[in-house]
Order: structure tokens, then sequence, then C-alpha cells
């Protein structure tokens, strides 16, 4: 079977995203979503598959700009809407448009590749490395009590409209404040602030519109939260929950005011978020952990396209000096040894002859590229390996980050 590849046309989409839906169950979207995808759909950067007239296969690519450790912000290409109709499976369409993505993105000129999976099996064959892990969590709010910061006090919260162009304003710039301080992030391109205010009705399953908190300090805008009350009653009474959709606060007292206002809600017991940084701060608030079903979950996938520019554009909080040995089958342009210096202040990568210090292949450097899964616990699977005695401590002491990476929202 052939397949023809091309690039995305405007007057394509509606059969292409439909394909699209109905690889992922069939289930269409709401007619919210639909429309907000459509206008983020970059089309020069989205690809189809075409069997004859028939759309089989998807993929696309957003601009991002992406924090990595140091608080650079590097361009990377957010691969995303991808699938393949399950006619045509096995039948080598995926890979051709994961060939074809790859030699886009290293003409692009842009050094990573990252992605969010449906099934994280899938990737690790293309080079991806699971980079991040998201928190969840089910926080018994009738038996846990918070103890919060001196300072909890002065942080005034007001109930908002979480559409009202000030709010989103607010909201819009307490995150971009944060993108720097934490490896992962995306910095907010336009059109994506609508992201998180999407609140289709068909969606809500009981639940009440999109609920927004600011919290103000001396007038100013120091954090927010964004949740959804689902009420419930049995015959003890209420026992509503509080689903938390997206948090951010300047300082441990706006946190911990945002915090203690979801655990005060009435006519609820419980407080559920669905993705959170793994090193979350409200672990060290609550007064029993063991009730709030911690679970960590796969999130950012992180792939690099040129090894040595990737390398270059993160800092390192210990020095480095090492050479890798790296294999990258489906990417051969990277394979062979690359010498790294770096330390807080800047890195250079660079081809060289010199003997391997460690060997590994190009996913487990996007594991942990972004400084949330050690190269030490990767060695200890057997997926890297020492070649010069104490490199392995030294590099992934490098590699290492203050604050866990975190992948705010997904797409």
């Amino acid at each position: 079977m052939t397949t023809d590849l091309r690039v995305l046309r405007r007057a394509d989409w509606d059969e292409w995203y439909g394909k699209l839906e109905l690889a992922f169950g069939g289930v269409a979207e709401s007619p919210e979503e639909q429309a907000l995808w459509s206008d983020l759909t970059e089309h020069d950067r989205s690809l189809g598959a075409w069997d004859g007239d028939e759309c089989v296969g998807t993929a696309g690519a957003f601009t991002f700009r992406i924090t990595v450790p140091g608080g650079a912000a590097v361009q990377v290409a957010g691969v995303t809407m991808v699938s393949v109709a399950s006619t045509h499976r096995r039948r080598g369409v995926l890979t051709s448009m994961m060939r074809r993505q790859l030699d886009d993105v290293r003409s692009w000129g842009e050094p990573l590749a990252v992605l969010t999976a449906s099934e994280p099996a899938i990737y690790g064959r293309f080079g991806y490395g699971i980079a991040t892990q998201q928190l969840r969590a089910e926080i018994d709010t009738a038996r846990v009590r918070l103890s919060v910061p001196d300072g909890t006090d002065d942080v005034r919260l007001r109930l908002v409209q979480p559409d009202a162009p000030d709010v989103r304003e607010a909201c819009e710039a307490v995150y971009a404040r944060q993108v720097p301080a934490r490896p992962g992030m995306l910095e907010r391109r336009p059109g994506w602030e609508r992201l998180p205010l999407l609140d289709p009705e068909s969606d809500r399953k009981g639940g009440s519109p999109l609920q927004c908190v600011l919290a103000r300090r001396d007038g100013d805008v120091v954090g927010y939260a964004r949740y959804v009350n689902k009420p419930d009653w049995d015959a003890a009474g209420p026992k509503g929950t509080v689903e938390l959709r997206d948090l951010e606060a300047l300082d441990p007292a706006a946190y911990a005011a945002l915090w203690r206002h979801l655990f005060d809600i009435d006519l609820t017991s419980k407080v559920k978020m669905y993705n959170r940084p793994v090193d979350d701060a409200w672990q060290h608030l609550v007064s029993d952990n063991r009730r709030c079903a911690v679970a960590p979950r796969d999130s950012l996938h992180v792939r690099l396209v040129d090894v040595g520019a990737a390398l270059e554009a993160r800092t390192y909080q210990a020095p480095v000096d090492v050479v890798f040995d790296v294999a990258d089958p489906f990417c051969p342009w990277n394979e062979g040894r690359w010498r790294l210096t770096g330390d807080a202040k800047g890195a250079s990568c660079a081809r060289t002859s010199d003997a391997a210090d460690l060997s590994l292949s190009v996913r487990e450097l996007g594991a942990a590229y972004l400084g949330g899964v050690s190269l030490a616990s990767l060695a200890a699977a057997g997926r890297v390996r020492e070649l010069r005695h104490g490199a392995l401590a030294e590099t992934s002491l490098g590699f290492g980050s203050v604050v866990a990476p975190w992948l705010p929202h997904g797409f």
C-alpha cells in the first residue's frame, strides 16, 4: 500500500480533524472545542496521510517555547493530533509521519520535539523519552487539615468571572511570571489563553460552570485558582467534590490562601486534581498525606532532534565535562560521540573523537533533559552504561533540577 503524505490544506481540516476524532473513539467534541483547535492548528506544520481521497493519518506540530533548566525558553515542536485510521494500522503510516515530521523539525531549526501520549508505549521507538510526570490526588478534606504559613491571612480572595477580559489578563500575567521558574512550562502564545477557559456545558457531567478565585495583596493579583464544583449528597449529608483545573501563586502565602479556599468550600468533602507538579507544595501543608491518594502519571515526552543544540540550550546545576556515545537509529545525524561541557552559567556541546564516558540512546537523553529523571536511575535500569568511573554520578548531578519539571496543560 502507498499513501500520499502531504501538508494539511485549510480546506481539508474538517475531514482531517474528523478522522482524528474517529481514531480517538468517534465521539465528536463540542463546537467550542472544535472551534478552538481549528483556530490553533498550524496548517503548515501539520500532515495528513491520504489513501486516494480518504484521510487515513494525521499529525501536527505546534510552535512552542519551553522552559529548560536554567530558565531559558527554547523553541520546540509540540507534536499533537497524531492518529492512524483503524483500517490502516501496521502499514507504516505512523512511521512515515514520524519520519517526515522529525525531518521537518530539524529543517525548522528546532532542537527539541515534545508530546503527550495517549499510549506511552508508542513513541519510545521514535526516540522520545518520558521526561516529566504529573501528580493526581484526591484529598479527603473532611479529615485532612492545612497548616498555612505566616501572612496567609493578609491575602484577600475574590470570586470572579473566569472569562472576563481583566480577569483573564491578570491570570495570564501570574502564569507568565511562573514560566521561567520551572522546566517544562510553556510560554502561552496568542490564542492559548483560551484553553484553560474552555468549559463546554456538554462536558460538565453534573459539575458547575468554571469558577475562578483571584488572590490579592495590597491591590495586586498574586495568584488564582480555577475549578469546578460537583455537588453530591447521600444519607449522611453533602459530599461534593471540588475539581481543581489550575492554580498559580507568586508566593507561599498566596498559594496557601488559595488551597485553604478550596478546602473550605461549603457542602464539599474532597478536592481532586489531575495535573499538578510532583513536588507541589500542598503536600507539605496537609496534616495526613495518606488521605490524599497521591498518584503520578507520565506527562511530557521529550525528543532531542539536534543533540548538540539541545544540550547547549540548558544549563547544569553542577559542572559537567562528559563525552556521550549516543545511539539514534531513527535520526542518524545524532549518532556518535558528543562532548558536553557546562555549568550553571552555560554550556557547549560538540562532536568529538575522545573516548566516551557514558553510552546511551537519544531516548535516555530526552528523559533526563529537563532534570526530572536522573541518569543514575536510568543506569540502574541498564539504559545508561558508565564507561569512565565517576562519570555517571557527576553527570547525573549536573542534569538535575532544583524544582521538578512540569507540563501545566496538554496540547
